[in-house]
């Protein structure tokens, strides 16, 4: 056999099926998998609808129908590389921002999580023990199920119930008879911690009295009938069974309440408008706490970009002189703070800024004798803030800038050295002008970073120390979105309402900031 056969029937191994019986399996086989996509994006649908979602399965059918609409027709044929991506931002980045801005003008809060209809089905669940005929229960084993036995105090066993498998699950119904009819389990009662271990199977019970009284678990010693507390009225109100005081869903407030004004808990989730916004504007004692960390936050922004930019800027015109010794090494030191996790650096800065066990403080008190408190005084714990965001900050300018100044041509140095220029001419005529152009962008990202930093603020001061005599807890240290989270989640009962009218305020202001600033870079490159 020769190599040319060899060859021949090497590639003639490699056989694969005919490009016709392809094109029909795939053909054979689109429908039938399209058809379980979509039984399986209605089944999904459907699952959250009967969650009582409503909404969500609306904008998952809609989604869904959007998606097969453009991969299942011809007609959405254009759209098939552009869907994912809108359907991302849509998803990831629209449907947050207007979640949390509904959830503004809610009195969403740790007092108000639950919806009305919520808040009323778990009312008319609450029930109360007929006290005088509350009976105690022992448990007995009957190979392997069990038995119940009922007694009034000490007194002999009266009823008995038939023997239980005693399973966890929905709420089973069994009737119970007199123990002079059947015969009481001989066994002794089974001790406390296997009552414990069968006490959710318990809770499901509901024994049948001869003349059809039902009993409930009351708890590991008793059974008994129950009364509801609530009943529920035509017109949405409740009626306390104890003295027939009626409730009304007060949906200002967010509560079940009587003419009276006596309330219950807990309150229900309910729309009020544009209440959390007006307070911000017209509460005095939240508006000035609110009016001065808004402001820190611009000033704590601004200076740390300026500090960063100049500094990052001016390491970066050094380190582009060639005749700069170890340059190679000086730029790796400065680019370290860079390299090390923001975290591990900020929680370093914490223990050299400590007023009595820091080494900063145990520099100035052996050169000048003083010991600042930079946590306790509010103008030294932003001073302090700012000096650590900018040693975080100033080795990402200089990169930036060190990349720039290599496009910058050299006949423009050597013109000016020609002239007679100094470095400083140089820098302000030559290099700064055509660096900040292409800097302006990213220098108003870092603003908006900035303005949001909430990592910095949570691990070295955690906002303090705090407004003195203020509604709400608020520190002189905190920027918007620390003061935001305190809110919602920390020292003011989570407000998550007035939490997310903030959060919505932060996007539009840091939107409108960028925007001007954008305007401004455009107006100076001109």
């Amino acid at each position: 056999m020769n190599a040319a056969t060899s060859s021949t029937l090497g590639q003639g191994s490699y056989s694969t099926l005919p490009p016709s019986l392809t094109e029909r399996l795939s053909k054979l086989l689109y429908w039938p998998a399209a058809l379980a996509l979509i039984v399986g994006a209605l089944y999904l649908v459907f699952v959250v609808y009967t969650t009582g979602q409503a909404a969500w399965a609306a904008g998952l059918l809609v989604l869904f129908t959007a998606g097969f609409y453009v991969y299942l027709s011809r007609g959405g044929f254009a759209w098939r590389y552009l869907f994912p991506g809108i359907a991302g931002m849509l998803i990831f980045i629209a449907f947050p921002l207007v979640y949390t801005a509904q959830i503004g003008f809610t009195n969403y809060s740790s007092t108000h999580l639950l919806s009305e209809s919520r808040v009323r089905e778990y009312l008319l669940e609450q029930h109360d023990a007929v006290e005088d005929q509350v009976l105690a229960y022992s448990l007995h084993a009957s190979g392997a199920e069990y038995r119940l036995v009922l007694r009034e105090g000490e007194a002999a066993p009266r009823w008995v119930s038939p023997p239980l498998a005693l399973r966890a699950g929905k709420e089973v119904r069994v009737d119970v008879a007199a123990a002079e009819a059947a015969s009481a389990p001989a066994d002794t009662a089974l001790p406390l911690p296997e009552l414990i271990k069968h006490r959710e199977a318990l809770a499901k019970l509901v024994l049948v009295m001869p003349d059809k009284t039902e009993l409930h678990y009351l708890g590991l010693r008793e059974f008994g009938p129950v009364k509801p507390q609530w009943t529920a009225n035509a017109d949405g109100s409740l009626t306390r069974t104890a003295d027939g005081a009626v409730f009304i869903a007060n949906r200002d407030t967010g509560f079940f309440q009587t003419a009276t004004g006596e309330t219950l808990q807990p309150g229900f989730k309910a729309f009020i408008g544009a209440a959390n916004y007006a307070r911000m504007l017209f509460d005095a004692e939240f508006r000035g706490p609110f009016l001065s960390i808004f402001t820190w936050t611009v000033v704590f922004s601004a200076l740390t970009v300026f500090f960063a930019t100049a500094i990052g800027m001016l390491f970066a015109v050094m380190l582009n002189w060639e005749g700069m010794k170890y340059r190679t090494t000086y730029r790796t030191l400065l680019f370290l703070p860079y390299a090390v996790p923001g975290f591990i650096s900020i929680l370093v800065f914490k223990g050299l800024f400590n007023q009595n066990f820091g080494e900063i403080n145990a520099i100035l008190n052996a050169l000048f004798g003083v010991k600042p408190a930079w946590f306790a005084d509010p103008l030294l714990a932003k001073t302090m803030l700012v000096i650590v965001n900018v040693w975080l900050g100033y080795p990402y300018v200089m990169i930036l800038c060190s990349g720039l100044l290599k496009a910058i041509p050299a006949d423009l140095y050597e013109a000016s050295a020609l002239a007679g220029a100094s470095p400083a001419t140089n820098f302000f005529k030559i290099t700064a002008p055509l660096i900040i152009k292409p800097l302006a962008p990213l220098l108003v990202s870092a603003f908006a970073f900035n303005f949001n930093n909430f990592v910095l603020i949570a691990l070295l001061t955690d906002g303090r120390p705090d407004f003195l005599s203020t509604k709400l807890p608020a520190g002189q240290t905190d920027i918007l979105v620390s003061y935001t989270y305190r809110i919602a989640f920390r020292d003011s009962g989570s407000d998550f309402g007035l939490a997310a009218a903030i959060s919505t305020l932060i996007f539009f202001l840091v939107a409108a900031l960028s925007l001007i600033n954008l305007r401004l870079s455009a107006k100076a490159q001109k």
